[in-house]
């Protein structure tokens, strides 16, 4: 099974929106449940972020955005969010994304410091990040209102090795 990675087109925004539908996917996430097609494309359609997406067997499968800035002194360093549809957890979707993600900002786009939050409860994620060289920096406690509850954030970062 062959994963591909590409740039999301707008053609993708329907398949997109239908990983964002997903309960599992949207509680891990900082937006709201039940977003529409056109929500997705207002929200990654953002001059300044650069968003691939993940094919397996022609299907949209997952999404991950490298959140880019224009603040000069901190054009070296990007955050990242994910998203990758329940039906292929443990498929190696996420990985492959992540591992795009780190080559295009290492060999491309000129970032240094990769950085995310992730909920602290979302093991997967965190040992997957993990596995990818990210380290954990700190905790934001009570920074996510997530089914019912407050919920703790976890930082990681990744600094591309060759600036070391």
């Amino acid at each position: 099974m062959d994963i591909n990675i590409r740039k999301l087109e707008q053609t993708d925004m329907v398949a997109v929106s239908a990983i964002y539908q997903c309960r599992k996917v949207a509680e891990n996430t900082s937006q709201l449940p039940y977003l529409s097609s056109s929500d997705i494309h207002q929200i990654f359609s953002q001059p300044e972020f650069y968003n691939l997406v993940a094919e397996l067997d022609g299907q949209v499968v997952g999404q991950v955005t490298v959140f880019l800035t224009n603040k000069p002194r901190a054009k070296h360093s990007a955050g990242f969010g994910i998203a990758v549809h329940p039906d292929c957890h443990g498929q190696g979707v996420g990985k492959a994304l992540i591992q795009a993600t780190i080559e295009q900002c290492d060999n491309w786009l000129n970032i240094v410091r990769l950085e995310l939050e992730v909920h602290a409860d979302n093991h997967a994620a965190i040992s997957a990040y993990q596995k990818a060289g990210f380290e954990l920096e700190g905790e934001k406690r009570m920074a996510v209102f997530k089914n019912g509850r407050y919920e703790s954030l976890l930082v990681m970062a990744r600094i591309n090795p060759n600036h070391l």
